[in-house]
């Protein structure tokens, strides 16, 4: 094993431990990924350098991180024009790299959309990724040619010593998202089901017919069904709704 494959596996290593850590801990996983890319800014190279990580789905394509605010609107300026280097890269599994935006002659909807930036140079360096997804280490600087064959190799390493950690926190990410839709939607059937009880009661009537109150209310209003239904519990209570999941 090479010197630069020793500190790939003692990167890996540091970024698991670091994740596992956030996880027992309950942080959140996208306070991580921002942290990672943080570190890899001030890492990878002496050049101030601006960093994220561009996760591409099926349907589109999203920042999942970065080291600034401002990354979010240069990757956004590429997810508008639809072609960049990060997409490219993370669709090919290819390094690419812009070394002087006011030269660069591919992409030319985005070397238009961001030639009133100050971003001079730009790397996407893909990730090692499972299923459907790919991604993609961006790396912005606000001067040419700010990345030497050294920094690009050392971007390489980076994102494949790394990728175990992305992995498993897009993963844990995903379970919660999912987790949390399933919350939103159990508290909405809870609502609605509440609401159908106290339509029941004002207008002696059955559920069905309840039901369909609500669903008229819904569509003459052009209101979603648990929109109607927390308007009804809102005239009885203020207190809001609780499923029997929560403490």
């Amino acid at each position: 094993m090479g010197v630069a494959e020793e500190i790939s596996v003692e990167v890996a290593a540091v970024e698991l431990e670091d994740l596992y850590e956030a996880v027992l801990q309950g942080s959140d996983i996208r306070a991580f990924l921002d942290e990672l890319v943080a570190r890899t800014a001030t890492d990878l190279t002496g050049e101030a350098v601006l960093c994220g990580i561009t996760l591409l789905r099926p349907k589109r394509a999203v920042t999942v991180a970065c080291s600034e605010a401002r990354v979010r609107d240069l990757d956004e300026r590429q997810y508008g024009a639809g072609e960049g280097p990060c997409l490219t890269s993370a669709e090919s599994g290819q390094v690419e790299y812009i070394r002087d935006v006011r030269s660069e002659r591919r992409w030319p909807a985005y070397i238009g959309a961001i030639s009133s930036t100050a971003t001079r140079s730009v790397l996407a360096v893909p990730f090692p990724l499972e299923g459907e997804s790919s991604a993609a280490l961006n790396l912005y600087a606000d001067v040419p040619e700010a990345f030497d064959d050294a920094a690009v190799e050392s971007a390489r390493f980076h994102a494949v010593s790394t990728s175990r950690a992305l992995r498993l926190a897009l993963r844990i990410a995903s379970l919660t998202d999912a987790r949390d839709d399933l919350a939103a939607a159990l508290m909405g059937r809870t609502s609605i089901d509440i609401a159908v009880g106290i339509i029941m009661g004002e207008n002696r009537c059955d559920q069905d017919a309840a039901v369909e109150i609500m669903r008229r209310a819904s569509n003459a209003r052009q209101m979603k069904l648990r929109d109607v239904a927390a308007a009804v519990i809102a005239t009885v209570s203020t207190a809001g709704t609780r499923t029997h999941f929560e403490p």
